[in-house]
């Protein structure tokens, strides 16, 4: 077996006994954890706040006004951990607490360096750029302690169990089926009627009414005619503006000739008489 082998606690007292350490253990260190790092953010917070109110009384801002200012400032960083705290536990990310954190953290460390001036020493630059910055991430971490936590705490959604059918237990008797009677079973099977086969009817299409036809349909009917009014031959132009005109139809010359072709597409041997000639 090799060194890296998982080997599990020994069960009974003992093996209880070393997992209640080890759960002690834990709690003691997230304890710990969680006090130093309030610690951590309160310091952080206040030497910050100590920087901004310093600004705020070199420029015009005195008594409460000056302390009040710095929160202004600082404040959004709360705010936002706290709002991304809530969409981590609603399993989404929220841009608008993300904006906003960072907005109020790069705001600060801005305004605590400002505050320094004209100096021809860097180190003064880091040491107020400093509790900003150590406010923003002891916060955070503050946050995911409590995220943590909360998580820790949720109870656990199972799915509900899926019913289950009894078992069938036999009694050991036999049931027997009921003994019925060869005449009996005929008469509950009803008798079957010999059906004739029948010829459909012929389906033939109903004529279409006068009334329905398009006007299309009038047009080519009135062209139709005149084919057999003139005597077989190809009626003219204006033979076939006459018609129309007097069916009460439209009568131009490419109405006509548009008539036409379609009859003589639909009769292909109407094209091949002669034509009329106009009177």
């Amino acid at each position: 077996m090799s060194n890296a082998e998982l080997t599990l606690p020994p069960s009974g007292p003992a093996g209880q006994m070393t997992v209640r350490v080890r759960w002690d253990a834990q709690i003691w260190l997230a304890a710990s954890a969680a006090v130093l790092t309030t610690a951590l953010t309160a310091v952080s917070f206040w030497l910050s706040f100590e920087a901004l109110h310093d600004l705020a009384t070199a420029h015009r801002l005195k008594g409460e006004r000056a302390w009040a200012w710095p929160a202004t400032v600082d404040a959004f960083i709360a705010i936002g951990e706290v709002l991304i705290l809530r969409a981590s536990l609603m399993r989404r990310v929220d841009w608008a607490a993300i904006v906003l954190t960072a907005a109020g953290s790069l705001g600060s460390i801005a305004l605590n360096v400002a505050g320094v001036g004209v100096s021809d020493d860097p180190l003064d630059y880091v040491v107020a750029a400093v509790p900003p910055v150590a406010a923003l991430l002891a916060f955070g971490v503050l946050m995911r302690q409590v995220h943590d936590f909360l998580l820790s705490h949720q109870p656990v959604v199972t799915a509900p169990p899926m019913p289950v059918a009894p078992p069938v237990i036999s009694t050991g008797a036999t049931m027997e089926a009921p003994n019925i009677t060869e005449s009996e079973e005929t008469a509950k099977v009803p008798a079957e009627k010999p059906e004739g086969t029948k010829e459909p009817d012929p389906v033939t299409e109903p004529e279409k009414p006068k009334e329905s036809l398009t006007q299309r349909d009038r047009v080519d009917l009135v062209i139709r005619g005149l084919y057999d009014s003139l005597g077989q031959r190809r009626p003219g132009t204006r033979h076939m503006r006459q018609a129309l005109a007097d069916a009460g139809l439209p009568n131009s010359d490419g109405t006509c000739r548009e008539a036409r072709k379609r009859v003589e597409k639909a009769e292909p041997n109407l094209r091949g008489l002669p034509d009329a000639l106009a009177a």
